[in-house]
């Protein structure tokens, strides 16, 4: 089964791996690389502009990067530049960022749908072309738009996705947005909820839009040799999301009761030994729910029933033999 496949290139990525992964996506044809900008370790923006330069087909999205910490103008205009080096490839996935993260840098979640809605309406003028002006509550302008300075003045085709986990996030994306980028660690039976709570955003359009994009991360790892080696890879991935971010623990059918057991063990940011020690109260059938993991056929699997329930485009968030999972799952969906 052919299915378009994306590649979740995440702050665990060596610069050589990212090159690797990046140049077998491309020239397998696979539909999207996403650039990760969550923790304190890299921007998105530099990877970004080096792959727009670096790569010829393949899309290139940001997975994501938050509304708090630059300016809708300049992320406007950020995306346009980005468009320059690769036109038509480029994709703004944009998110409210995380707790305790956000607290942590001084900039804490309020009102998140409020602060959003504003954002990609002001995102949105701006990649139609138009003058801004806009007084809300987060984002401010005063009549503003692309200066004509140095190119041709015209509408940006940039769409934008957001990055949302909740129910409400998922129905503001459907009325505001472009897609979904929706985050791993979440099982199967989440999108029986998530979906409809799109439509419902989708039916409060004024104009109806058919070509609204479903996109998942999807964590995965693969090992024929060694199968539990790669289910340890996504244990150890999932133990410390279930460390700091609690947000994926209340989506993921994980009790109360083993989150806060696991949070006990480590302080904010856990250390490797913090999530090794925390590993064995993860059950390897919580494992399997959230994740693409095993061999090969395993993985791919799990990732067509993710394809099934309506996910256009499965994303790997490879993990352990990130190369090597990489070429397995394309070989397997891109052929």
């Amino acid at each position: 089964m052919r299915i378009p496949l994306g590649v979740h290139l995440g702050e665990r990525f060596t610069l050589d791996e990212t090159w690797a992964v990046a140049d077998l996506a491309d020239e397998a044809g696979l539909d999207s690389l996403w650039v990760a900008e969550g923790r304190i370790t890299r921007d998105a923006i530099t990877l970004m502009t080096l792959l727009a330069s670096r790569t010829q087909r393949i899309r290139i999205g940001s997975g994501v990067v938050n509304n708090k910490t630059r300016n809708a103008a300049l992320m406007a205009a950020t995306f346009k530049t980005l468009d320059e080096f690769a036109p038509g490839r480029i994709i703004l996935g944009i998110g409210a960022w995380w707790e305790p993260l956000a607290s942590k840098v001084g900039l804490p979640l309020h009102k998140p749908l409020k602060h959003m809605r504003e954002y990609i309406t002001v995102l949105k003028t701006f990649f139609r072309n138009e003058v801004v002006t806009f007084d809300g509550e987060f984002v401010q302008m005063d009549g503003v738009r692309f200066d004509r300075m140095y190119a041709e003045n015209k509408p940006v085709p940039v769409p934008v996705y957001t990055g949302p986990v909740g129910m409400k996030m998922l129905e503001l994306s459907g009325e505001v947005a472009d897609g979904v980028y929706m985050d791993f660690l979440l099982p199967i039976s989440y999108l029986d909820e998530a979906i409809p709570a799109i439509q419902r955003g989708l039916a409060k359009r004024a104009e109806p839009k058919d070509d609204f994009d479903l996109t998942q991360i999807i964590a995965c790892s693969v090992d024929d040799s060694d199968p539990q080696e790669a289910l340890n890879h996504c244990k150890a991935f999932l133990t410390l999301y279930l460390m700091q971010q609690p947000h994926i623990a209340k989506h993921c059918g994980v009790e109360p009761e083993l989150v806060q057991r696991i949070q006990e063990i480590a302080g904010w940011p856990a250390a490797p030994d913090d999530v090794k020690r925390a590993m064995p109260l993860v059950s390897d059938e919580l494992v399997r729910r959230v994740s693409a993991c095993g061999t090969t056929s395993q993985a791919a699997e799990t990732i067509e029933a993710f394809h099934a329930a309506g996910i256009r485009v499965p994303v790997l968030n490879p993990l352990g033999r990130k190369i090597e999972t990489v070429q397995a799952l394309a070989k397997t969906f891109a052929a």
